[in-house]
């Protein structure tokens, strides 16, 4: 299990420093094809940390805000209130603030910058169908991404894959409408090697979009097996969320406040039309692992 819950930390820190390597390649493929040279990386980089503070400071009130959760007071929800405060002091940090999402759909979410200023989550639904057990492994679950700062991380890799995004489509817009990489691109005159530069500089910034997201799926997917992982051993009775698990994956309810901007935060990728039917192509572009395979690797601790 240990060995488990350190693989997945290094894949994850590998795909972070590959998300830091595209958004540097986007900003020097820029400065290649413009005239910005070597400063292409620097806007790049300040673009991102100007969102990253931006989500960094105000992520959590409009994630809860998309999802219509509502604070609940321990007289509202008394189990869910003893079971997030048992978890929280078993976990050595304050008690997150709680939230109930008015969806049948049965799922949870985390949020917040740092174990200060957490909250914690969970629909409706979830508190109809899990027992004691497995309402505490979904918990425990949603507290070991507030304890790793995944909320932090996710902040971070999606606004680096925000900034490869806007900087792509910034220079292809002025491409297509005859800007700064329209002229730069019409006075090149270095030869083979300088137009072999140019087309895979020009690659770069169309397929970027791309590889940014799958970045951004691939270290969304090692946190939640993460998670899970250190999740079980909070609780230490990985059946409790293994159960969980398997009710959640056999629900067809739809959530009516799914999107694809939060859709990393939840516990179980949330469907949007009910009794939906998940195809090859979509999983690739899933933000979480199958459950079978979370199933899998739970059973096997």
């Amino acid at each position: 299990m240990y060995e488990q819950i350190s693989a997945n930390r290094w894949k994850s820190i590998g795909l972070i420093v590959g998300a830091f390597v595209l958004l540097a390649a986007v900003g020097y493929a820029i400065g290649v094809l413009t005239d910005f040279g070597p400063a292409g990386v620097v806007i790049g980089l300040a673009i991102a940390a100007v969102m990253s503070i931006g989500s960094y400071l105000y992520g959590d009130r409009v994630v809860l805000a998309s999802a219509r959760a509502k604070e609940v007071t321990p007289n509202e929800e008394p189990r869910l209130h003893n079971i997030v405060e048992g978890l929280a002091i078993a976990a050595g940090i304050p008690k997150p603030k709680v939230y109930v999402v008015p969806e049948q759909a049965p799922n949870a979410f985390a949020t917040g910058r740092d174990p200060d200023h957490s909250h914690v989550a969970v629909t409706r639904g979830l508190l109809d169908t899990m027992n004691r057990v497995e309402l505490e492994g979904v918990v425990a679950h949603e507290l070991s991404h507030i304890l790793d700062r995944d909320i932090l991380l996710g902040t971070i890799v999606a606004t680096l894959v925000g900034a490869v995004v806007l900087m792509s489509e910034f220079f292809m817009r002025s491409w297509w409408w005859g800007g700064i990489g329209g002229r730069r691109g019409n006075d090149r005159s270095g030869g083979p090697a300088t137009a072999i530069i140019f087309v895979l500089g020009f690659l770069l910034l169309i397929l970027a979009p791309l590889f940014g997201q799958l970045i951004r799926l691939a270290v969304s997917r090692q946190r939640e097996y993460l998670a899970d992982a250190q999740g079980a051993m909070l609780t230490r009775y990985p059946p409790g969320l293994v159960s969980a698990l398997k009710k959640i994956g056999a629900s067809s309810q739809a959530m009516r406040s799914a999107n694809n901007a939060t859709a990393h935060l939840w516990l179980q990728q949330p469907s949007r039309i009910e009794g939906e039917r998940v195809s090859s192509m979509e999983r690739l572009f899933n933000t979480h692992p199958p459950i079978a395979d979370r199933v899998r690797r739970l059973e096997e601790m």
